[in-house]
């Protein structure tokens, strides 16, 4: 990276034979994800291929909802990493109508997935007690209310970016002041959005079940995800232009060093849930553990702990493997599997007592991948991959800032 970055040329450029080929290997991937789903869907029963269709689900929201509160902290907080890799997470953010649609299937099978929208649900004393809460009026429009704060936030940064980036290159001002107004309380939404969201959609699916850090624990997740999943964009655009004159050895350090901090903040999140439920030992808590931590779930939890934990942070504590972007996609890529293990850990025993996991979760990720992905590589491509004319970008970039 030099002095010499010309701002109008770079948002000129588009590696249009790169995204091609990236967006034929996702079709690739999720065509056979599809083709595995669509022999699920015959195969299975009903309440099995849902089951795994909100696994895909979650993974995927996630990436996008992480991609929001990444590009709404990189707003407020400044620096290099953000810089180079907004256009990523714009473009995620940008698949969340996607997502509302692909939410209908949930919605319809509410009585399939969730105990407390059966009518059994009225001789359980517990979920009677909830029912002004859990019921299925509300929870969709609370579903409504969530999209429409995400997809309005994201909508509203990736116009904002948009003009900018069409407008002539100006210092700062009111221009890029607005991102960070939009930004703080769209952080304080946003928290409390994902937070409500984890309930109804994960946590309710066992409704005995509490814990006042699960929607915490739910955000860690997503932007472990997303900086993995980031990571391994810019490594296969590292070599177009522009995205090879902004990326580095340094930047791919800051994006290794913050996936790293994410898998520790991850591993808090979970310990710390853990102890204050297995200490408190209250019989409304305690049996949630008991069924993923004994068991047919034991081994999953001890994949769970060596591969989301302590493989990558031992791996990512390398300063050279953090510089070297190729062995750092590859840790991202096995970071992005072991969040689709974690998922599974986490909502399959709600539904499988005397089994494990099921191939068809797996296959259903790769399923959903296609819509996404395809949608994703598109977004990406229809705008400039790097903000040129972001008042701070020449100067972060040129001096490798953080």
């Amino acid at each position: 990276m030099t002095s010499e970055l010309n701002p109008a040329q770079m948002l000129r450029e588009r590696p249009t034979a790169d995204l091609s080929r990236l967006s034929n290997r996702a079709l690739l991937f999720g065509g056979v994800g599809v083709a595995a789903c669509a022999a699920g869907y015959f195969m299975v029963d009903r309440s099995q291929f849902l089951q795994s269709y909100l696994i895909a689900y979650m993974f995927w929201i996630g990436l996008s909802l992480g991609s929001l509160a990444l590009l709404m902290i990189q707003y407020l907080s400044g620096g290099a990493w953000g810089l180079v890799g907004r256009r990523v997470f714009e473009a995620a953010t940008r698949n969340l109508p996607l997502m509302a649609v692909l939410f209908i299937p949930i919605a319809m099978n509410l009585e399939t997935l969730y105990l407390w929208a059966r009518p059994e649900a009225a001789n359980d004393p517990i979920l009677v007690a909830k029912s002004a809460y859990l019921n299925a009026n509300f929870f969709y429009l609370r579903a409504v209310l969530y999209f429409a704060v995400w997809i309005t936030l994201a909508f509203t940064l990736s116009r904002w970016s948009k003009a900018q980036d069409e407008a002539a290159l100006v210092g700062p001002g009111p221009m890029d002041r607005r991102f960070r107004v939009l930004s703080g309380p769209g952080l304080v939404l946003f928290m409390l959005s994902v937070t409500f969201m984890s309930v109804d959609w994960v946590m309710s699916l066992d409704p005995h079940f509490y814990s006042t850090i699960f929607g915490v624990l739910t955000v860690g997740g997503q932007g472990l995800a997303t900086l993995a999943f980031t990571i391994l964009t810019l490594q296969a655009l590292s070599h177009a232009k522009p995205i090879s004159d902004v990326t580095s050895a340094e930047r791919f350090h800051d994006y290794g060093k913050l996936m790293l901090a994410f898998v520790m903040l991850w591993a808090y999140f979970n310990v710390s849930q853990l102890l204050i439920i297995w200490s408190a030992n209250l019989p409304e808590e305690i049996p949630w553990y008991i069924e993923r931590l004994q068991g047919h779930w034991a081994p999953w939890a001890v994949f769970v702990l060596i591969g989301h934990f302590v493989a990558p942070f031992v791996l990512l504590l390398s300063r050279d493997l953090k510089r070297h972007g190729r062995m750092l996609s590859r840790v991202a890529l096995f970071v992005l599997f072991m969040r689709v293990v974690d998922l599974v850990w986490t909502i399959g025993p709600v539904f499988r007592h005397e089994s494990t996991g099921h191939w068809l979760d797996f296959a259903m990720v790769a399923g959903m991948a296609l819509p996404w992905l395809f949608l994703f590589y598109r977004n990406l491509g229809s705008r400039a991959l790097v903000p040129a004319h972001d008042p701070y970008f020449k100067e972060s970039v040129i001096s490798e800032g953080h």
